[in-house]
């Protein structure tokens, strides 16, 4: 950018809001680009078109943000697609950084930035994520967003409120998650967090689509039942149930609607898979939404689409759970399954006070609007940052292999 142009920007930025100098502004500092800076609101990189998000700025000269939504998992997708439509509604600018597995299911309009210089020339305003490690190396505001709802899968030290140091804003589901990390953040001051509910369950609280519908109307009037099971083998019930769910399904009292995590071994999944047919139905992990729609209880373990199922006021039945809640009807042993759905179908009252106390603690938004809330905390952090916040604290030398190899899975391209 010429003199000049700079000249003209900073006599804009002075008749447009009080307070504007140049100076080297915090995000300057860490992309080494001059800048020039409102004191009381934002900055603008003058390499590159001006940019600035100043609410006393005419809306016309505000250039759109630049997001980078990081799916390394496949059920990312369903968590950050919400995200992405409604910052296209903004006139937003978006981009997807992606695995191989995951980019192979990414739509024709959804732009995949598949190397490091792509990267940097992008540059992001944010980046967010719902894995819990993350590479350091990324440019922007790093946002977590989660990847479940389930607060009793971990132990707290290992689980959602396991500080990495790679994370600028948390985006809380509800009261259960947003008060412990606001006691962590007030210890740390190096990142900020915002109740804003959790961007995959817009969906989930509007109408019935067509998919679900037709999940719906295979069942032919029969019960439906959802079963769902995570992967890991001490939390994993997938093994044990196998043998009763074949009879179960066999029976054909009961439509079944089966579904298994991503990452959940690939000849167990094969056998679940064969279990389709006129009785039961395999979906992947893109089609939970519908299939909770569609469900009138849930079959599952240690998930969290027991929560998700339990915000839409249905039963769950679970299988050796690591930590039941009221709200649930727990069994020991696979051999309980039947006659625990029968007693969650006849919908006692008593688990129907329990699950919407729960569900006002785990997430109590209910209007779909938890992509939009996830934007404006992130804007609202951009424009005017907490004052009292430091630099997020570096990860040990020792992490940063590990780090550089989930970069490279990302980014296979330089």
């Amino acid at each position: 950018m010429t003199s000049s142009w700079r000249g003209a920007a900073m006599q804009l930025v002075r008749g447009s809001c009080r307070g504007a100098r140049s100076s080297i502004c915090n995000c300057a500092r860490r992309c080494m680009c001059r800048a020039i800076r409102c004191r009381t609101h934002s900055s603008i990189h003058w390499k590159r078109p001006l940019r600035w998000q100043c609410p006393e700025m005419p809306h016309a000269l505000q250039s759109p943000r630049r997001w980078v939504l990081l799916a390394s998992e496949i059920y990312a997708l369903a968590i950050l697609r919400p995200v992405a439509e409604a910052a296209r509604r903004r006139g937003h600018e978006v981009r997807w950084v992606a695995t191989e597995p995951v980019a192979r299911l990414l739509s024709a309009d959804e732009v995949r930035l598949d190397s490091a210089r792509a990267l940097r020339t992008y540059r992001p305003d944010a980046v967010y994520a719902t894995v819990n490690r993350i590479p350091p190396f990324f440019p922007g505001l790093q946002v977590q967003l989660f990847h479940g709802l389930n607060l009793h899968k971990r132990d707290p030290a290992q689980g959602q409120f396991r500080m990495t140091g790679l994370f600028d804003l948390y985006c809380a589901h509800g009261p259960a998650t947003a008060a412990p990390l606001r006691a962590l953040a007030a210890q740390r001051r190096d990142f900020s967090v915002v109740e804003s509910g959790w961007p995959k369950l817009d969906p989930l609280f509007a109408a019935a689509g067509e998919g679900a519908m037709a999940l719906r109307a295979a069942a032919q009037g029969r019960p439906v039942v959802m079963y769902a099971s995570t992967f890991n083998e001490p939390l994993s019930q997938a093994r044990r149930c196998l043998p009763v769910l074949e009879q179960l399904i066999a029976r054909g009292d009961r439509y079944w609607l089966l579904t298994l995590h991503p990452l959940t071994p690939a000849d167990l999944r094969a056998r679940y898979e064969a279990l389709a047919g006129p009785h039961a139905r395999f979906l992947d992990a893109l089609h939970v939404v519908d299939m909770l729609q569609a469900a009138d209880v849930l079959l599952c373990d240690t998930s969290s689409v027991v929560e998700e199922c339990i915000l839409l006021d249905k039963p769950v039945v679970t299988v050796c759970h690591r930590n039941p809640q009221a709200c649930m009807r727990d069994v020991a042993a696979p051999d309980e399954i039947d006659a625990a759905l029968v007693e969650a179908l006849a919908h006692p009252q008593a688990l129907a006070t329990q699950r919407a106390a729960y569900a006002a603690q785990i997430h109590p938004s209910r209007d779909g609007g938890a992509a939009e809330r996830v934007l404006e905390a992130v804007e609202q952090r951009l424009c005017h940052p907490e004052p009292g916040l430091r630099h997020r604290r570096r990860r040990p030398w020792r992490r940063w292999w590990r780090s550089w190899q989930q970069w490279r899975q990302l980014l296979p391209h330089w």
